[in-house]
């Protein structure tokens, strides 16, 4: 067989250029982290100004969590994701819209793009409340109820993230739990609280943290 570089696939066709790196930057860092806080800021005082109920979840609350035990653990995150009850969509387009956002709809997910030309990427992520993500999953979300006033959003509580995450179970799930489970938030009297299906998942991650 042809070395890589003669085989018929490549013969005659130029290797693509690399792709050039711009400078290490912390002040970029630093500024991408405050983009993301200052997206999620804007977003949650649009809704509370119109008094719809939310609560802020995904990454961005297990950070919120983990930053009241210890700062050094937090895990930087590009997600915004807010549960709202689907209730509540149209007068959260309505209250987002006005403050920048635009509505989108794609593969099953709501998202507010920062901007019409704005990438999903960095998009504020819906996630209804009291309903399945997926069919198959075990539990339905919790309802915006199970919330707590941080200083400047609503949180979702630890017991019902800990829950949303045990029960979508991706890989940056299961990180989130152990980042948890790392700064003492969460141990093993926490398996009573939750089905056994759950509880089986939870016990992983506490006894076998390297997977």
């Amino acid at each position: 067989m042809p070395p890589l570089s003669q085989s018929p696939r490549n013969m005659g066709v130029p290797p693509a250029p690399a792709k050039s790196l711009e400078d290490v930057s912390w002040e970029g860092m630093t500024r991408a982290v405050e983009k993301i806080r200052e997206r999620l800021l804007r977003a949650a005082s649009a809704l509370e100004k119109v008094d719809i109920p939310y609560a802020v979840t995904g990454g961005s609350a297990v950070a919120a969590w983990v930053s009241r035990v210890d700062e050094a653990a937090v895990r930087n995150t590009h997600d915004v994701d807010i549960l709202l009850r689907g209730l509540d969509l149209e007068r959260a387009k309505e209250a987002l819209f006005q403050v920048g956002f635009v509505h989108r709809r794609g593969m099953g997910i709501d998202m507010f793009l920062d901007g019409e030309a704005a990438s999903a990427r960095y998009a504020v992520h819906l996630v209804f409340a009291n309903e399945k993500v997926h069919p198959e999953y075990l539990e339905p979300t919790p309802d915006v109820g199970e919330s707590v006033a941080a200083e400047d959003f609503r949180l979702v509580t630890l017991e019902a993230l800990v829950r949303m995450k045990l029960t979508s179970f991706l890989r940056k799930d299961q990180m989130h739990l152990i980042d948890m489970v790392d700064v003492g938030l969460v141990d093993e009297s926490w398996l009573g609280r939750f089905p056994e299906a759950l509880s089986a998942r939870l016990r992983e991650l506490i006894e076998n943290p390297e997977g």
